[in-house]
């Protein structure tokens, strides 16, 4: 009898691991071109044993290993490619305010008292981000300073009383509303109706900050192995963790790997949805790139798919737009340029230098997805666009939760994260069918 085919969700989560990406190198981005130095770490190999294993050497399990370490866990991560790899070490670099979902909705899911603790993690989050790169020494910056540009005039008013809510309701007086011509002093673009600019928000070289965690995790002790992608989590009073090499036995598991988890833990894959999304690297801009950033600060849009950019530390247009929901990326350069000179026209004669994509994941509500799938076993994900920050406060969260301190882990898992419809096997093209309503809307305007 001829081998039994692999599962369609065993062939989505590899061909999500390796179809766009070589094996044990990063995709060739500007993160990528502009890294700090990391040396490859050996695989595992043999049968090894920890106090915790974590898979997925991404900003959960980086912080997580860390953390545990610090405590006097001892801790193996296995990354099935390397530190960063996947959307740790390819997204917008932003550290954003809240969670991702604003107050407004969170109070209405969850009530004033726990809206109100969710924002107090959030703004302990971001902290995080900040004093980490510090007392490690990393080899990231902290740039302060989001811009949110409203393509309307009802966003622009929404923006506004959100600002005067977080003021009033949460002390917080970090977001400053801008009219049409105040972001247009910022942002360089006639596409916006006004926005906000958010000064306790920033944005970071997020390949570069998880190599600091990297670091920071191993100067505490734990050991990480790259190329060395989980195949089976077996359940025991003492769960092991196999790789093709090697096994780890624990007395608990972390599940980090995010986006690229795939049927690994089927309870978190029928909450959590793996999506592509893209950027750009432009040439150096020289003068004009004051013309496209006035200030070194992010912006992301209104826009259901959304658009976010700043400016490189050498002058560049770091661009991301646009998302795919198949195995395999489009061409990148084509679909990110549209809605680059939607916004900026006038950079129709700059070349575009580099061009990735990368796996990030979504719940149905956008709430990050804290669960125990199963015993002695925790997971985080789900961060839905949200992550650096949010991430690296989910790994110390975790540590928390192994150590016995479940409080701040159980308010996460309160946060509602249904499963998809029609489960594992129907819920992508369900999901397609949505984000192309969705998607159609913003090429409308609506």
């Amino acid at each position: 009898m001829g081998a039994r085919a692999p599962s369609a969700e065993r062939v989505t989560r590899m061909n999500l691991l390796h179809v766009n990406d070589r094996a044990g190198e990063y995709p060739p981005s500007y993160y990528a071109a502009t890294r700090a130095d990391f040396p490859r770490l050996p695989p595992l190999l043999g049968a090894q044993r920890a106090d915790v294993c974590i898979v997925g050497a991404g900003y959960t399990g980086l912080s997580a290993a860390l953390h545990l370490a610090q405590r006097g866990y001892s801790v193996i991560v296995l990354e099935a490619q390397r530190v960063g790899f996947g959307a740790s070490g390819r997204n917008g670099g932003q550290v954003g305010s809240g969670q991702r979902q604003d107050q407004d909705a969170l109070e209405r899911v969850m009530g004033k008292p726990d809206a109100r603790r969710l924002w107090d993690l959030a703004e302990e989050a971001k902290g995080m981000v900040k004093s980490l790169i510090a007392d490690h020494a990393m080899p990231a910056t902290f740039a302060p300073g989001i811009a949110h540009a409203c393509y309307h005039a009802s966003e622009v008013d929404h923006a506004r009383a959100y600002a005067e809510k977080l003021a009033r309701d949460y002390g917080y007086t970090q977001v400053e509303p801008l009219d049409r011509a105040g972001l247009r002093a910022i942002v360089g673009s006639d596409a916006f109706a006004g926005g906000d600019i958010d000064r306790g928000a920033g944005h970071v070289h997020p390949l570069n900050y998880a190599i600091g965690l990297a670091r920071a995790a191993q100067a505490a002790g734990a050991v990480i192995h790259e190329s060395s992608e989980v195949t089976k989590i077996e359940d025991f009073a003492k769960p092991v963790v196999r790789t093709a090499e090697g096994q780890v036995t624990a007395d608990h598991v972390i599940l980090a790997a995010n986006g690229y988890l795939g049927g690994l833990e089927p309870e978190v894959a029928s909450r959590v949805m793996p999506i592509n999304n893209f950027i750009v690297a432009t040439e150096p801009l020289g003068a004009r790139a004051r013309e496209v950033l006035a200030e070194p600060v992010a912006v992301a849009d209104t826009k259901f798919v959304v658009n976010y950019w700043r400016l490189s530390d050498d002058g560049r247009l770091l661009f991301g737009g646009g998302e795919s929901y198949g195995w395999t990326f489009p061409d990148i350069v084509q679909t990110v340029r549209k809605p680059m000179l939607q916004v900026y026209p006038q950079l129709r004669d700059v070349k575009i230098d580099h061009a990735w994509g990368g796996t990030l994941a979504i719940t149905m509500t956008r709430h990050p997805c804290f669960i125990r799938p199963r015993p002695n076993v925790l997971s985080a994900s789900g961060y839905s666009g949200h992550g650096v920050a949010m991430a690296t406060l989910a790994g110390r969260v975790l540590a928390e939760a192994v150590a016995g301190q479940a409080e701040r882990f159980d308010l996460m898992a309160r946060l509602p994260t249904p499963r998809f419809p029609g489960g594992v096997a129907l819920r992508w093209p369900l999901l397609v069918l949505a984000m192309t309503w969705y998607s159609m809307r913003d090429r409308l305007g609506l």
